[in-house]
């Protein structure tokens, strides 16, 4: 069983960067597609990125796109979410999530059936 453990949140001023990692354990990493997730108190968990199993498609959440980058290195079994130029409406707890059917629906929370634990980002002016 492939379980994911996510890194590197913290708090940034606007208009700051971080870089949060998802590394897999267990095999066969190549096999999901993968997401990220974020949750906003009081809010439901929302989607922010996808990419595909090769990391050859990527799907984007409108307010994100332009200043988030998705990436994966399957043989490192790691998924990657570059965020630049941040400001108060990130702030959330992000979740990495795997699912292995339908990329088509990566948008989806049901579409994924493995998640981390989450890891907090908060922004300040």
């Amino acid at each position: 069983q492939v379980q994911l453990v996510e890194s590197g949140g913290g708090s940034v001023q606007t208009g700051g960067s971080l870089r949060l990692s998802c590394v897999a354990s267990g095999p066969a990493f190549s096999n999901y597609y993968m997401g990220w997730f974020r949750q906003a108190p009081g809010k439901e968990r929302e989607f922010v990125a996808s990419i595909s199993w090769s990391g050859g498609s990527t799907k984007y959440q409108d307010s994100v796109k332009g200043r988030f980058t998705v990436s994966r290195d399957n043989v490192a079994k790691t998924m990657t979410l570059e965020m630049n130029d941040l400001n108060s409406d990130d702030t959330a707890v992000y979740y990495c999530a795997g699912g292995r059917e339908f990329f088509s629906k990566s948008r989806e929370v049901g579409s994924y059936e493995l998640w981390g634990q989450g890891t907090q980002v908060t922004v300040s002016s």
